[in-house]
């Protein structure tokens, strides 16, 4: 079948979505579908080029928050040009960086295809997020004119949410408590039908170490012989809970010899998150990198002893799933849909925001070799029977012939 993947990201616009799309794409291709993306245009550099995948790339405003509605504008139009050039045969729709109204949804069911919206997270979610990261003075809150967007017009934008939960054909939540959320946000209809699918994470890139005595990486940031190397990835921003983090880190840091943390991320918060290290008197165990390729990111999953993920808000959570992959433990927070993947026999909870907390789960596992070793192991195995693209192609081919 023809189905038009409808994102407002993706490659070269990687992040958790772009991903996705991109892997989702390809791995419906390699089912024997045809798939055409209409994205965002701009952005660094051209979309990889994927045989069985096409790519149009259509104009935004340059506004946060309001992007979605210029771009859902935008990708409406050139998703109707494509029909009349190619038939649609399912529409599918990701969530909420698209916002259509209702009559936008009657408009594509009616001219072009039945829809599919994945919901990835809620608007009114992230901004929860950003409220319990600013009472936990998590930094720069007020800072980044995104989270500004999102904290003054989320109401305004969930009112897209709930058209897309009330006028899809059929909506896919990524987690358990993503659909929880929307129940309890939006009260869907009692026939509303929503299934839910986690998505996978690329198993080839993530894996785990080959070799013990490759110790390049673990080098590169001054961990030798028995040191401790904890890893904490994804975008620098106040929601992802990285002062938080630091916090707990000095208190692990005094208690264990040889321990250092990188966390690797784009966004605007490194000088704060710098600043809050010296401070805190751990600013020369803590490196802070930018952004790095990705062969380079799995190298440094799989040489990690750990990777500990404190966000505040999340529609699912890769980041966990991709340190599972790799064969190494994971500590994150016992909310929201993160219990959905991590439990003791691949890592560790902890409470959401209290450093305490968190700090007493990185000591535990960092003192459990045997203990890492094994939950790695059980990690890897869960992401291949669970969590791949190819079956999140597998069950979203049943899902548009269910629909069709």
């Amino acid at each position: 079948m023809h189905i038009a993947m409808l994102s407002a990201e993706y490659p070269p616009r990687w992040g958790g979505m772009g991903s996705t799309v991109f892997h989702l794409s390809t791995a419906l291709v390699a089912q024997g579908h045809r798939v055409t993306v209409i994205t965002r245009n701009g952005g660094k550099g051209n979309p990889p080029e994927l045989d069985g995948v096409s790519v149009r790339m259509v104009g935004w405003a340059r506004i946060p928050m309001a992007f979605t509605r210029s771009y859902g504008k935008s990708a409406l139009k050139e998703l109707r040009r494509l029909h009349s050039e190619d038939p649609v045969d399912i529409v599918h729709l990701h969530c909420p960086m698209i916002s259509w109204s209702k009559k936008q949804f009657e408009i594509c069911k009616r001219e072009v295809s039945p829809v599919v919206s994945s919901l990835h997270g809620s608007w009114l979610g992230e901004r929860d997020g950003l409220r319990i990261a600013s009472k936990q003075k998590e930094a720069a809150v007020w800072a980044n004119p995104n989270d500004i967007a999102i904290l003054l017009t989320g109401g305004f934008y969930s009112k897209f949410e709930r058209a897309a939960l009330h006028s899809s054909s059929i909506c896919v939540a990524n987690s358990q408590a993503t659909r929880q959320d929307f129940v309890d946000r939006y009260s869907p209809p009692d026939d509303w039908d929503c299934e839910v699918v986690h998505w996978g994470v690329d198993t080839n890139m993530f894996s785990p170490l080959e070799s013990e005595d490759d110790d390049s990486i673990r080098q590169k940031y001054g961990v030798s012989g028995s040191g401790k190397l904890l890893l904490a990835v994804g975008r620098l921003a106040a929601r992802k809970g990285y002062a938080s983090l630091l916090r707990s880190f000095a208190k692990v840091n005094p208690q264990s010899n040889d321990i250092r943390l990188v966390i690797v991320g784009r966004g605007h918060l490194r000088k704060r998150l710098e600043k809050l290290a010296s401070k805190l008197g751990i600013r020369e165990s803590v490196t802070i990198e930018s952004g790095m390729p990705f062969e380079e990111l799995a190298s440094l999953f799989r040489s990690a002893d750990l990777v500990v993920y404190p966000s505040y808000y999340e529609g699912q959570g890769l980041i966990p799933l991709e340190a599972m992959a790799s064969g190494t433990p994971v500590i994150t927070v016992n909310h929201g849909p993160l219990p959905e993947m991590v439990d003791d026999s691949v890592g560790r909870l902890f409470k959401m925001g209290d450093c305490d907390s968190m700090a007493a789960a990185i000591l535990d596992e960092i003192n459990d070799v045997d203990g890492l070793k094994s939950k790695g192991i059980v990690g890897r195995s869960r992401v291949l029977e669970k969590f791949t693209y190819e079956i999140n192609a597998t069950r979203f081919s049943e899902i548009y012939q269910r629909v069709m």
